[in-house]
């Protein structure tokens, strides 16, 4: 049956690649569609254009009339605009469009800029009006405004891309094509522009269309790999995988050093066949080009996909060896070390990281606090917990101080600890109640823990993560009607949710004698996470209460090989004493009882086959 691992190791975070994503401020512009920089080459003086009217009275701030004189009387700021008088009728225009657009009515606003820009030929206009007409999704005017702006100022490769960006998105292909040429090849560097191709055509819902164009514009440039990257880019997008692999071998034929195609190599090979072979094209590509670094960290991401968690730190030592100062490499290598239980080199890899001043100090101290309490040092572990005080972590460290009060015998202090833990989201709350209820069940006061989950549910009833656990507790209850009652409207709630099936259909094939029906849901469980090792443990068990010990047996062990848990060998023995295999269920339980003397279910069962 599945667990919860209540606070997993966050290793995935680390090694996976992160933007920051800047928060956009009242008023501001977004960047212009397919505008990789976005640098004005004017601004308005004054007001942002969602500016409230109530801002300090005190602040100098121009007045719209003095903002259009500075507009059209000043010197010009770039090249040999337009010299456009201010007369009354471009005033007015000017008024119109300043006071639409801080009022929020943005299509009267760019509506307003087009006239402008219109009448008076200047391409700053144009500009303002796309930029207006992009920010309140009007594809049409935006399309308009781009294109005049492109028509006064010929050779602006901005205007050019925001206008092939627009045709994109608005599904003119055809129309976008001499657009995209012109980029190609405007300012001379022809591979620069087939790298951004991507980036421009990537998110169009006809990938097929898009690879057409995309080779059509590849013509003519079969000595430029950028051009190869371009139609390997696109042909994947478009699930043609062979004709990616062709173009992307091409393009390492006239670049073998090239990182860029390697990486896309290696993603050809991934989709095409899921599997060991583009890790072992990354390894012979560092054999190669052994100061790749780009390939080695991305190497080393598939090697913990996979598994091969050694393997993938001694990636993470050659990066360190380079960068020894990188408190990013630091912390994974400390993180892997953590999953590999090399306690005392995950312990000095956190250290380290601390004197290199990381980012995520409460990370750390997380951190520093699994690698004590694995070590059962509670006390140096509770301190590291205590110091977490804001970030993703906030929440399992509190959660792991209250459960170590609990493994004290101070039940009541945790759960008025949790309690008291300051919150800031529904989330969090509903966290840690699901921390009280295990702290409970730790304790096995399945009834309190039961009627906590229960309490909660009752303010949050659709809450996935509080109708599974309520689930759980009610099975150590033997309330099999609100089991099946909680994982069917979850599984309603959440149709993929592997677990929800797995749960299900475990309970079912343990606690009734429904096995169809439980083997189906446990089925539907595979097919939705074949690998999961607690999901393959219920398949054993159902088909060993089926009758089929044989084939059950199979999958236990499977299920055991990929993760050595207590209760799967639990199972193992039980099936193994079932076939007269007694010595071999003894040594199983033997041996799980070194590791796990407290588990629960384990000496049950053992006390009922040895007693």
């Amino acid at each position: 049956m599945s667990k919860v691992l209540y606070i997993p190791v966050a290793l995935a975070l680390l090694v996976s690649a992160a933007c920051a994503q800047q928060p956009r401020t009242a008023g501001s512009m977004p960047s212009l569609p397919g505008a990789h920089t976005a640098s004005a080459d004017w601004t308005l003086p004054g007001r942002a254009l969602a500016q409230t009217d109530d801002q300090d009275e005190e602040e100098s701030v121009p007045s719209l009339e003095d903002r259009a004189r500075a507009l059209f009387n000043d010197q010009p700021l770039r090249g040999t605009l337009p010299g456009n008088e201010l007369n009354q009728d471009l005033l007015f225009k000017f008024l119109v469009s300043e006071i639409a657009g801080q009022r929020g009515n943005v299509q009267l606003a760019a509506q307003g800029y087009l006239e402008l820009a219109k009448a008076t030929r200047d391409p700053r206009l144009a500009r303002r009006a796309t930029e207006l007409a992009a920010f309140g999704r009007l594809q049409n005017l935006a399309l308009e405004s781009a294109k005049l702006w492109l028509e006064l100022d010929k050779n602006n490769a901005q205007a050019r891309q925001t206008v092939a960006a627009l045709l994109v998105s608005s599904n003119k292909l055809s129309e976008a094509k001499p657009y995209l040429e012109a980029l190609i090849s405007g300012d001379g560097n022809v591979a620069t522009g087939f790298m951004q191709l991507h980036s421009l055509l990537g998110k169009h819902p006809d990938h097929k269309a898009v690879l057409e164009v995309t080779r059509d514009l590849a013509k003519g440039h079969a000595q430029l790999p950028e051009a190869h990257f371009a139609v390997a880019q696109a042909a994947i997008g478009a699930g043609n995988y062979d004709l990616a692999a062709s173009e992307v071998k091409e393009a390492l034929k006239l670049k073998p050093d090239w990182e860029l195609g390697a990486l896309l190599n290696a993603q050809v090979l991934q989709e095409k066949q899921p599997g060991p072979k583009a890790t072992e094209y990354l390894r012979g590509f560092l054999e190669t080009y052994p100061k790749s670094r780009e390939v080695r960290a991305n190497y080393a991401r598939l090697l913990i996909a996979s598994k091969q968690l050694k393997e993938a730190r001694d990636q993470y030592q050659i990066m360190l060896n380079d960068a020894p100062t990188n408190p990013d490499i630091v912390v994974t290598m400390g993180l892997l070390s953590l999953q590999m239980n090399e306690l005392d080199q995950a312990e000095a890899s956190f250290k380290r990281a601390l004197e290199l001043k990381y980012r995520d100090l409460d990370s750390l101290h997380f951190y520093l606090g699994q690698v004590y309490e694995e070590r059962k040092q509670y006390d140096d572990a509770m301190k590291q917990y205590s110091a977490v005080t804001a970030g993703e972590q906030f929440v399992g460290a509190q959660a792991r101080y209250a459960f170590l009060l609990g493994r004290q015998n101070k039940v009541a202090e945790a759960r008025e600890y949790l309690k008291n833990v300051k919150t800031t989201s529904d989330e969090q709350r509903s966290l840690l109640i699901q921390a009280e209820a295990q702290l409970l069940r730790e304790a096995k006061d399945y009834e309190a823990s039961f009627d906590v989950l229960n309490k909660a549910l009752q303010k949050q009833p659709d809450q996935p993560d509080l109708l599974y656990d309520s689930a759980m507790a009610a099975e150590k209850l033997d309330r099999i009607d609100v089991v099946e009652t909680n994982l069917r409207k979850l599984i309603a709630l959440k149709p993929d949710y592997a677990q929800a099936y797995n749960a299900l259909g475990y309970t079912l094939a343990d606690r009734t004698e429904r096995f169809k029906e439980a083997k189906g849901y446990i089925e539907k469980a595979l097919t939705l996470s074949p690998d999961d090792p607690f999901i393959l443990d219920s398949m054993g068990w159902v088909l060993y209460r089926m009758g089929n010990a044989k084939e059950g047996l199979e999958f236990l062990q499977r299920a055991y090989t990929k993760r050595p848990d207590p209760e799967i060998a639990a199972h193992i023995g039980e099936v193994l004493w079932a076939r007269g295999q007694k010595q071999d269920a003894e040594k199983v339980w033997r041996d799980a009882s070194k590791g796990n003397p407290d588990n629960e279910m384990l000496q049950a069962t053992i006390k009922r086959f040895l007693r």
